[in-house]
Formats: C-alpha cells, sequence, structure tokens
C-alpha cells in the first residue's frame, strides 16, 4: 500500500488498541450527561455491541489494524460477502485524520473488488458527513437512503 501503509490482520493484543480506537472515533458518546464513570461504560458497551454485531451479522468478517511505519493508526473491518465487499468499519487515531491515509485504504480496496469484478458498499451514519464526502468522492453513489444513515455503493468500471 502506497503512504508506508500496512493493512495487517488484527490479533488479540490489538484489543486495547481498538477499543481506545474506538473511543475517540466516537467524540458524540462524550455529549452523554452523567459520570465520567457512567459515559466510559456507555462507551464500552457501544464497542462490545458493535464487534458482537459484526460477529452475528457477518461471520466472515475480517479485521484488519492500519500501521504507519510500524505504528497502529487506524482499524478497517471488511466482509467479502457474496455480491460485493461491505466496507463495516473504518477509523483513524485523531492524529492520523485528515492525511489521505483513509482514502488509500479504501483505493486498496477498490483495487481489489475491481479484480473480482464486484462492489463496494458501506453504511455512513448522517451524523457523518465528512466520511461521505470522502466516499463520493471516490466514486460511491447513494443507494438507499433514510435519516439516520445512507448505503453507499462504488461499482467497478468496465473492463478494458
Amino acid at each position: 500500500m502506497s503512504d508506508g501503509l500496512v493493512v495487517r490482520p488484527s490479533r488479540p493484543t490489538d484489543g486495547p488498541f481498538l477499543q481506545s480506537l474506538y473511543r475517540s472515533a466516537r467524540s458524540d458518546l462524550q455529549w452523554i450527561d452523567g459520570e465520567q464513570e457512567q459515559i466510559e461504560q456507555v462507551i464500552a458497551q457501544q464497542f462490545q455491541i458493535q464487534e458482537q454485531g459484526a460477529g452475528e451479522n457477518f461471520p466472515g468478517a475480517m479485521h484488519y489494524v492500519i500501521e504507519k511505519l510500524g505504528s497502529a493508526i487506524g482499524a478497517l473491518t471488511t466482509d467479502f460477502g457474496p455480491n460485493e465487499i461491505r466496507v463495516l468499519y473504518l477509523a483513524f487515531i485523531p492524529a492520523a485524520r485528515g492525511r489521505g491515509y483513509g482514502r488509500t485504504v479504501l483505493q486498496g480496496v477498490q483495487k481489489a473488488a475491481e479484480q473480482v469484478r464486484c462492489p463496494v458498499a458501506t453504511v455512513v451514519w448522517a451524523s457523518n458527513p465528512h466520511a461521505r464526502r470522502h466516499y463520493l468522492a471516490l466514486g460511491f453513489q447513494v443507494e438507499e437512503a433514510n435519516p439516520a444513515a445512507e448505503r453507499l455503493v462504488w461499482y467497478p468500471g468496465p473492463r478494458g
């Protein structure tokens, strides 16, 4: 991958990093009205729900850690379904955001999809317009929408 990024399968020892990453990616949960201990419990529960939900709904999902120069900077979860590749989760630590790493990782997913001639799909929450702009800039199209989220899909171009 370019930009010196390495995407490797996650390991059990990545758990603390992945929890910390999730916490930083869910700044919306910091606004919960309550004691800090309660807020931490909610964040931990939401992380567990996400992990459990991915496991139940996408048992074949693949979990990756994104590294730059040997340091973990992000995570990617994908599911290679029968008709599409789904990007279930993509997040970066605050210091790595806005540097084009997400674009590089998604372009890698698009290249993989191009090889097997299948679309790439994701769901973007309405509360994340920044991610939506990035997906649209990479050629994703809105296929379904409701007030909470949109399903975006990218289709490989015709073979040349």
